[in-house]
């Protein structure tokens, strides 16, 4: 039963225990934080610019995140989760509406994305049992048709607090990659923690098999990419799955999306990719990060992916308070809004050429030879977008839709 909360303790949990950050409180429908005092002392930033270490009582914001500061906001999950928890209310009697935040937050609990954790923990429980993921699948598509109260229960139970729209679930994976099993909490010996994506109803069946290739093409292209898998699908070409970077072994890593730390509404993109470079440099204090950050937006722009919001940009925090770019995910065929990259180009949303990518290079203070390389490392690695999407059974109409975007 969803019980409302009122005050939620904020706490760090890297894997050796939970130190005490500070506690948010609701008042009148509006939120407020306050940092531990001995937590100041320690002088780890977990949102340096919109949320610096301070004493006192703040009063968050109420836009762009309902009443959030971005940090705390990135641990809730919107699109797919934000869906199965408002189904979840309602099977109660409980409107949406009648949610606040922290009712949200406590619903994360001790096992959400990152390193943060909340308390109380009302997170759903979930046992360690295999599960088939044409199964799970098949239950997505009963929620998003509309379905009975057990099978959201159990869908929540795998969800955690992923973000984006298509339905995911977090899982464990063994070594070889043969058995799954529940992995929103604590793994069995032997299990790592995975996530896998299925079909929404505007997806083809090949979905999985386009962000797979898309995957394999970006590591090529040299961008920092996770583990990927393509699981086998009795429906379609496969479930796209990837390695959660936010854990290594029993540690945990503290993540942070480009959205959150600057405060920016993913919802109307206003970010240009000069932005993500300038806030990648100011986080990291390290020129390499900041190529790192180059190489996945030469990659977006030339591959056609334009759903390139502020969202889908993450930055890792270890124990130490050092930051490093998050490896990239959601790399796929995308036209973006009114067919625009989400992200722009040096201003040139609708028609970035390789000019403005070169630009975008030399502003950040990188060498014309490191860019033109990066740029025809790029272009090599999509040139095997055919051979690769044939291979993976992607649909022929796909393969050709997707080939001339990458050409125009």
């Amino acid at each position: 039963m969803i019980q409302p909360v009122t005050e939620i303790k904020v706490g760090l949990d890297f894997g050796s225990g939970i130190q005490p950050v500070g506690r948010l409180a609701i008042r009148d429908r509006v939120i407020y934080f306050e940092y531990n005092e001995d937590f100041t002392q320690k002088g780890i930033e977990i949102s340096p610019f919109r949320l610096p270490l301070q004493k006192g009582v703040v009063e968050l914001p109420q836009r762009p995140f309902e009443g959030l500061a971005g940090v705390f906001s990135d641990s809730l999950p919107d699109g797919w989760g934000r869906l199965l928890f408002e189904r979840m209310a309602r099977a109660q009697g409980i409107l949406p509406t009648h949610i606040s935040p922290l009712d949200r937050l406590a619903h994360v609990g001790l096992h959400g994305m990152g390193a943060l954790v909340y308390e109380p923990d009302n997170s759903p429980s979930a046992v360690h049992e295999l599960i088939d993921l044409d199964h799970l699948a098949l239950q997505t598509e009963e929620v998003l048709q509309g379905s009975s109260e057990e099978v959201i229960k159990e869908l929540f139970a795998l969800n955690g607090s992923s973000a984006g729209a298509r339905p995911k679930a977090l899982i464990g994976v063994d070594a070889d990659r043969k058995n799954s099993s529940y992995g929103a909490k604590q793994l069995e010996v032997g299990y790592e923690p995975w996530l896998v994506k299925f079909p929404n109803s505007q997806d083809g069946p090949d979905a999985g098999a386009i962000e797979y290739v898309y995957a394999l093409m970006a590591k090529e292209a040299g961008v920092l990419m996770p583990d990927v898998h393509l699981f086998p699908s009795q429906k379609g070409a496969g479930y796209f799955a990837v390695k959660r970077f936010d854990r290594d072994g029993n540690k945990r890593l503290h993540m942070h999306t480009a959205s959150g730390l600057l405060h920016s509404d993913f919802r109307t993109p206003s970010l240009d990719y000069e932005d993500l470079l300038n806030l990648t440099g100011a986080l990291t204090k390290d020129i390499r990060e900041v190529e790192k950050m180059y190489r996945l937006a030469v990659f977006n722009v030339l591959a056609h992916n334009r759903d390139d919001h502020a969202k889908n940009f993450s930055f890792l925090m270890h124990e130490n308070g050092d930051w490093k770019l998050a490896p990239a995910y959601d790399l796929t065929f995308s036209s973006g809004p009114n067919g625009e990259q989400s992200t722009m180009v040096m201003g040139e949303g609708k028609n970035p050429a390789i000019r403005d990518m070169v630009k975008l290079g030399l502003e950040a203070k990188l060498s014309k030879r490191l860019i033109e390389e990066i740029i025809e490392q790029t272009k090599s690695a999509l040139a095997r977008w055919e051979y690769l999407s044939k291979n993976y059974n992607v649909n022929k109409v796909n393969v050709e839709l997707v080939l001339n975007s990458m050409l125009s």
